[in-house]
Parts: C-alpha cells; structure tokens; sequence
C-alpha cells in the first residue's frame, strides 16, 4: 500500500471522530478543492489551468466551444461577415454588466481583445491579419482584415491557457505582462477578495446580474451559463490523501482532480461519482530552457530523447493499467485531426543509457549543474518530476532537483538569468489535449523566441505554422503538421512525456457535471 493510501485511511479513522457540523453547510454553497492553489487570479498573465477555471468564474467570453470544438456567440449575439470575409461585425448581447455595475462596451471587449492577443499565441495570429479593430458604437466589434482569418470565433473562444477573458476597459489597459488583481468581470460569480486566504481559499458569489444566453449547446464554455448555487468555495488541500478524505467524509463536494492512486478508495464509496470529463486527457512535457547550457546546444537535445522513457512518466501517474495512458506521444493530442506519429522513432525501442551519455559527452557536456524545477504541491507532476530527475541523471547530466510549490516555479520559470543565478534549466509540466490540438492554440510549440518560458527559436516552425492558417483544407493541414513535429523532433523545443486520463470526483449529492475542465454553470444541488 503506497505512503499516499495510508495516510488516507488514517484521515478516515480520525475524521469519523469529527462533529457533524462540520459537514452543515448550506445546500447553496459548493464546496471545491481545485488542483492547486490559485496563486494567480488573472487568466490572461497566467497559463495555470486554475487560473483559467477561476477567470471562467469572474469573466465571460465573445464566443464559447463545444464538445467538438466548434465556436458558438456567448456574449456576442452573433456576427456578419461582409466584404469577401475581410469585414467581421460582432454584436454584444443586450444587457451585459460588470461586476461593478457599469455596462459592458464594445471598447472593453476591443481592449480585452488587444491585451489578450499579446499573451496568445492564436491570438497574437489574429491580430496579425487585423489591419483595424475598432468599436464603432457601444454594442459592436469590428475587424477589418487585411486577409481572411474564418477562425477569428475560435480564436476569441478557445478553453485552454491564457483564457481570452473580456475585462473593463480600465482593466484590459494593464500591460498584459503584468497581473490584473482587481476582479471585476461579467461572469457567472463574483470574486470574493476579503474572503481570499492565500494558499488556503479562495470564494465566489452568484452574480444576480448575469443574463446566461437563452440557446447554444451546453458543454465545454458554449451554452446557457447557469449559476445554481449561491457561493463557491475552493479549499486548497495539496496533500491527495487530505483531499480525497475530506471528500469521502462529506467535508467537501467535489475534488477537481482524483488522482490515481486513491481512485480505488474513491470508487467503492456509493456516495461519490467518478468520472472522466475531458477525452483529450492531459499531454505532459519536460520542458528545457534554450538560452542556457546545456540545452541551448541541439546536439545534447537531441541526445537525451534516448533516455526518454514515455511509460515510466505515465506509470509514475496513473499507475501500470494501460487503459489510463497512451503513448507515444508527439507534438499533438493524440486522437485529434492533428496526431501524427512521424519521426517519433527516437522515442520507441529500449533505452540505451550509456550510449545516451556518450552522446551528450561527445556535445560538449561539461557537467554544468542542470537545475530542474519540479512542483512539490502537484501530485502528477511531482511524480514526472522525480522520474525526470531519475532519467537525466541517468543520462550523465548533474541533476540540481529543487523542489518547490506551483507558484514559486512560475515566477521563477519567466527568469532568464543563468541557471546558477536564480535561473532555470528544466521544468516538468502539463496541459490538457486541447491546447495542443493545432498549431494556432500550441503556445509551447511556437518558435519566436518570446512566446513561452524556455524561449525556443525555430525559423522553421513558425513558416509552418503560418502556412497552417492558410492552408486550404484538412489535409494540407494534417501535410504541414507532420512536417512542423519532424522538425521539433530535430531542434526539440521540449520532450513529450506522454498522454493520461485524469478523472473528477463528486458527491451524489452534486449534479450537472459538464464535459471538459472544472465549470460551475449547469451544477446544482441533487
């Protein structure tokens, strides 16, 4: 029985002692325990997922997806295009307020959009075929392109990281590389700041204002957004055992994510339901600073896609049952349009340790300390953690573990110093299938040099990518895909570690769990 199971019992037996008051909350409140803790509140500065569920709380956006990936109007009415699709007119919804009270305005989403697009990949893709965004009047948003872009709704709709929230004016003027706090938006909930304990909990309250729309599919961010319950409370409990208890005693309502080890627990009890939300799962990489020695010689990159063990990193996750992982991996969720397994041949056969540390020795390696950043408060990604260390170390390089929470290893993963002076090398991380889906949300992929911690530069790629937009149909697309993951096979941006199914965990008493991640419209009260 693994550490994390029993400590799990032992909080059982302890918490049967526990008053029931405890557990007396009022039916109206929904009480949460989100991944990690919310260090960030705004979705725009951060990519973590829980800032992306908080901002989907606080603030709304133009357009929402559904469970295929198709833009629907959410706080757009909808659009005309004119002018051989150079001319895009969004309408706002009539009757749209902020949080404070004030009317939301065309020139709010127009800033918003503008500060957005500077943190985002697909957004940043927009605005480069934009040759005038502008807010005619109060109700209406218009693009004059200087080519067609038809996925101007997606791109203004995306679910994953950064989210392209809609803020004040006042607000959406902040430098988009610093942090927003004050959180004033049109969502669902407001943000309870007195209530906010860091690194504890975080509260919501319904916004009776909110006007959900009237039609769309329900799923992912598309459709009516109905606020059930009065208030939200999220509960940071980074120990698993913890958590899972609190849930299996009624302490809490739902635990965003169950982690393998203690689904068996989870699982026999008939008062919680088990359930997994997103198809796309969780693609997981290694991610490696390209500005330092020694990543930033692609010899050495190239070498160590020897040592990478894709299944080690999945069973360090989700334990050795087959049916809870796939590799291998690539530079595209697996099972979407996109997935391609060419030139993933340095990643298949058995691994050649010694032969991989001649390699890197032959480059150059000059035994320079490789600092890798691993997150202590994560299950899943302690985990890849230690099997990276385990793999590196391996392969020859002197591996510098430090162990540190999520917040910490994102403010210190924007450092560009030497790894020595407060820099980094190395940082286990994960998203979920759907932002690596194509190479207009891939922010991991892009090749400019600026676009995401690590700093990657491949003249190639970003060709490519641009290519993609254009190209005429699904098969180009597929055609160009193929050609970008040879490419990143070769220059190696990071390593992809493998691709896993995360489950939730609810009570019975909790209804109207939507697919995709962790939203707080359509759930109520059994």
């Amino acid at each position: 029985m693994s550490m994390l199971r029993r400590s799990l019992l032992q909080g059982i037996g302890a918490a049967a002692l526990a008053p029931a008051v405890v557990r007396a909350q009022s039916a109206t409140t929904l009480r949460f325990i989100p991944q990690l803790d919310l260090a960030y509140l705004d979705p725009v500065f951060s990519t973590a997922y829980v800032s992306r569920n908080h901002g989907y709380l606080v603030f709304d956006t133009l357009y929402g997806v559904d469970a295929n990936f198709a833009a629907h109007p959410q706080m757009v009415a909808g659009h005309v295009v004119e002018n051989d699709g150079l001319l895009w007119k969004l309408t706002l919804r009539d009757g749209l307020t902020w949080h404070d009270g004030e009317k939301v305005l065309a020139r709010d989403c127009v800033a918003s959009i503008r500060r957005f697009a500077r943190r985002d990949s697909f957004g940043e893709a927009l605005m480069a075929a934009t040759e005038e965004l502008s807010a005619p009047d109060d109700r209406t948003i218009q693009f004059r392109l200087k080519k067609p872009f038809p996925l101007l709704p997606l791109a203004l709709g995306k679910p994953g990281s950064p989210m392209p929230a809609m803020m004040p004016q006042r607000l959406a003027e902040t430098d988009p590389f610093k942090q927003v706090t004050e959180m004033v938006g049109s969502g669902p909930y407001r943000y309870l700041a007195s209530e906010r304990v860091p690194g504890a909990r975080n509260s919501y309250a319904r916004f009776e204002r909110y006007q959900p729309r009237a039609d769309g599919p329900l799923g992912w961010t598309a459709g009516p957004k109905v606020a059930h319950y009065e208030r939200l409370v999220w509960t940071t409990q980074p120990d698993a055992g913890t958590a899972a208890n609190a849930l299996l005693t009624g302490e809490q309502d739902w635990m965003e994510y169950a982690y393998h080890d203690v689904l068996p627990l989870l699982t026999r009890s008939r008062q919680i339901k088990v359930a997994t939300t997103d198809p796309t799962g969780f693609v997981t990489m290694l991610r490696i600073n390209h500005l330092q020695p020694p990543f930033d010689n692609p010899v050495i990159r190239r070498a160590l896609f020897g040592a990478v063990d894709q299944r080690s990193f999945m069973e360090a996750v989700v334990g050795n049952d087959p049916a809870m992982y796939r590799t291998p991996l690539g530079f595209f969720a697996p099972g979407t349009p996109m997935a391609t397994t060419e030139g993933l041949s340095p990643l298949q056969g058995p691994r050649d340790y010694d032969k991989v540390k001649k390699e890197i020795l032959a480059a150059g390696y000059k035994g320079e300390k490789v600092v890798l950043l691993v997150p202590a408060d994560s299950v899943g990604l302690k985990a890849q953690g230690d099997v990276a260390a385990d793999m590196m170390t391996r392969a020859g390089l002197n591996v510098d573990y430090l162990a540190t929470d999520w917040g910490t290893l994102l403010a210190r993963r924007n450092r560009k110093d030497a790894a020595d002076a407060g820099g980094w090398n190395a940082f286990v991380s994960s998203w979920t299938g759907a932002d690596w889906l194509n190479p207009a949300v891939h922010l991991a992929l892009r090749g400019n040099g600026t676009a995401y911690p690590g700093w990657s530069v491949s003249p190639r790629s970003e060709t490519l990518r641009q290519q993609w937009f254009e190209a005429p149909d699904l098969a180009a697309q597929q055609a160009i895909c193929r050609k970008i993951q040879t490419i990143s096979m070769e220059e190696v941006p990071y390593y992809p570690l493998g691709n896993y199914f995360q489950p939730t965990a609810y009570r019975s008493s909790v209804t109207g769990v939507l697919p995709g991640f962790a939203s707080f419209w359509n759930v109520k009260p059994a």
